[in-house]
């Protein structure tokens, strides 16, 4: 399978897919697709990339993603464990060309201006939640009834962008694999010092090529995001790993100068360590 365009499963000719995933991990490649993304967390929990930033997920989460967005979702491995998601998938056109544009449907003016950045909810409402859980069983009618009572709720819902920036033009195949080599080899050796010109030899391009490349395409710099990664680790295991001190989080996730871990920890989630494992208690 090509890393990019990624297609949706489709057995038949249906405008609106629905489809659970019972996986140990979720899918961990980077891709893109035309559909519309909505997916409730029945449970599992990992990290998601999206555009220039990297956003935790668990259980209970619902996260939405608009047409040809690039993203990863990337599993804690727990073999205890299954992660499930609930997942529809539909275009602005699944059930007619210009059908959202009709004036019954101004209200989802917000939820489409929101899913080309993607956006996150933390909790969904339990009334929302079962809704989900019928679409399994659910007919074709029925499951474009309960496809809008979700849509309506997810407005109703505070939302946290998943990214800041979306490269304009959609990646090539050769783009999407250069790019899925980069960000599985820093989401994998995060802990360890990764140098520029290991990363550049591992995409074949110079160290300048590749930081102009990366930089376009992410509008950050790879050691911008290497840190991004490294935090939002270590953030996960201040909350998971009461029993470890900051300072062995932040050998863990790759910092040597607990100084400088603490700094930058408060950039991305303004407040300290410390304090960001107290307020989560």
């Amino acid at each position: 399978m090509k890393v990019f365009p990624f297609k949706i499963p489709k057995p038949k000719e249906e405008a609106l897919i629905y489809q659970e995933d019972k996986e140990v991990v979720f899918y961990g490649k980077l891709h893109q697709h035309e559909e519309i993304q909505i997916s409730y967390i029945a449970n599992g929990e990992g990290n998601i990339l999206v555009g220039d930033t990297i956003t935790g997920y668990q259980k209970g989460n619902l996260v939405v993603l608009g047409s040809n967005l690039p993203h990863v979702f990337r599993s804690e491995i727990n073999a205890d464990e299954t992660s499930i998601m609930m997942t529809l998938f539909f275009t602005v056109n699944s059930f007619g060309n210009n059908f959202f544009d009709l004036p019954e449907f101004k209200i989802l003016e917000s939820f489409f201006t929101s899913i080309k950045n993607g956006f996150k909810i933390d909790s969904i409402s339990q009334k929302t939640v079962n809704q989900f859980k019928k679409l399994k069983k659910a007919n074709e009618f029925d499951r474009f009834i309960l496809f809008f009572k979700i849509i309506k709720s997810i407005c109703l819902h505070e939302k946290k962008a998943l990214s800041n920036f979306i490269y304009d033009k959609p990646f090539t195949d050769r783009e999407g694999k250069r790019m899925q080599l980069v960000f599985d080899y820093v989401m994998t050796n995060y802990q360890r010092d990764i140098s520029l010109e290991e990363i550049a030899s591992l995409s074949n391009m110079t160290k300048n090529a590749f930081c102009r490349y990366f930089k376009l395409r992410t509008n950050k710099t790879f050691f911008q995001f290497l840190i991004d990664i490294r935090i939002e680790r270590a953030s996960k295991l201040l909350l998971k790993n009461r029993e470890l001190s900051v300072i062995e989080i932040a050998e863990l996730c790759g910092f040597n100068n607990i100084s400088n871990f603490n700094r930058k920890f408060k950039e991305l989630k303004h407040s300290s360590p410390l304090q960001y494992r107290k307020s989560n208690t």
